[in-house]
């Protein structure tokens, strides 16, 4: 009787154990947010997507209004195509803006959506035109030690 006890709670223990690792795997993979709500998709074209990858959050006003389900390559363009799948209950203008934000200094990156002002909605298929494109930490940091040695090599010939 004392072993089919201890089974019983050494098997418990290890579905806990495996239902916890799952848990971990959905949340690092940016699963757990599925979601049975009709979306309608929009595209967008950036410049430099940084870090930003499919299912990653549409965010406006800070609150979770899509996700990104698709990041193409135009060699035409020679820009990224990323497709936002929408919820159908936000309804956004035709000239708003979409650009891709950080959670925090080293966070994952999300697109922040900012409507505009026309009178008609963004429509299934529809294309944002105003992006603003990532910014790329390894960008701005060279940028700075670049405009440093320029002040510096001005200094010396003065």
């Amino acid at each position: 009787m004392q072993k089919k006890s201890l089974d019983f709670w050494v098997g418990l223990f290890v579905v806990l154990g495996a239902a916890a690792l799952l848990f971990l795997a959905l949340k690092a993979g940016n699963m757990s947010a599925l979601s049975l709500e009709k979306t309608y998709d929009v595209v967008t074209r950036f410049d430099n997507i940084g870090g930003l990858k499919p299912r990653a959050a549409v965010k406006s006003a800070g609150v979770v209004v899509g996700r990104v389900s698709d990041i193409r390559f135009d060699d035409k363009t020679f820009q990224a195509t990323v497709t936002l799948q929408l919820q159908s209950r936000y309804q956004f203008p035709k000239d708003s803006s979409a650009k891709i934000l950080t959670a925090g200094l080293l966070g994952e990156q999300y697109i922040g959506l900012e409507p505009g002002g026309d009178t008609q909605n963004l429509a299934a298929g529809d294309r944002i035109k105003m992006t603003q494109s990532a910014v790329v930490l390894e960008n701005l940091i060279s940028q700075f030690l670049f405009s440093k040695a320029a002040d510096s090599s001005s200094e010396q010939k003065k």
